[in-house]
């Protein structure tokens, strides 16, 4: 059952763990946008997190979110973080707002022909290298996202990536700091076609390293809903 004040006070504390980190980066008056993660949740946290003043929420999987979106009393901006089939792209372009993980030229090209008008992505990195994780390899990914930037009915609105799942700092920081240093690069080549507006990196596990690094955006989950059944 959900726990409104437990809710609350997650919120609060991630909150006050963004400001930290942007004072620490130097960036205290920098704005991060706070993607609520709710993949396994049922609607019912959906809604307390809206309540609760959650403007974007960030679902996994196209056929879950299907299924619980009707049972939402409110409204945010839907983000799909998760990994996308090509044959679920038409049911993910009328369920969310933005696809952040938009990692392969065939997938963007599904996206806009099955899109009316300029839909809104991000571009998935693989900062890594891990074969475990999805994205574009960073060799040859600002030339794949100029190709991407081409196709009619999108619009690039920025990067999105996964840090490495390890204990040490300085690898985490690797995955995240030639992405900020490409999305950047990419601000030189900006058209109507190409914002680099978000930079997506950073979950409940290194979201601080993250906004050190230069995000704007992170998807968080556990802190702020506890652990997932």
């Amino acid at each position: 059952m959900v726990d409104p004040a437990k809710i609350k006070s997650g919120l609060s504390l991630v909150n006050e763990r963004i400001k930290k980190a942007l004072e620490k980066a130097g960036r205290p008056d920098d704005r991060v946008t706070l993607v609520a993660v709710t993949k396994t949740f049922p609607p019912e946290y959906l809604t307390t997190a809206i309540e609760h003043g959650i403007t974007d929420i960030g679902e996994s999987r196209v056929q879950e979110f299907e299924a619980k979106k009707p049972g939402v009393k409110g409204t945010a901006r839907w983000h799909l973080i998760g990994h996308l089939q090509r044959n679920k792209v038409k049911k993910a372009i009328e369920l969310f707002d933005i696809i952040q993980s938009v990692d392969s030229y065939k997938l963007a090209k599904e996206i806009s022909k099955r899109s009316e008008a300029d839909f809104e992505i991000l571009i998935q990195v693989n900062s890594s290298g891990e074969e475990s994780k999805f994205g574009l390899e960073m060799d040859g990914a600002e030339e794949e996202i100029l190709r991407i930037a081409e196709l009619d009915n999108i619009r690039i609105m920025g990067l999105m990536t996964i840090g490495r799942f390890v204990e040490d700092e300085t690898l985490i920081r690797k995955s995240f700091t030639p992405v900020r240093e490409m999305f950047e690069d990419l601000k030189k080549h900006e058209s109507n076609k190409l914002k680099m507006v978000h930079l997506s990196m950073g979950m409940s596990s290194d979201f601080e390293l993250a906004i050190e690094e230069g995000a704007n955006m992170v998807r968080i989950g556990s802190l702020i809903f506890g652990s997932r059944g």
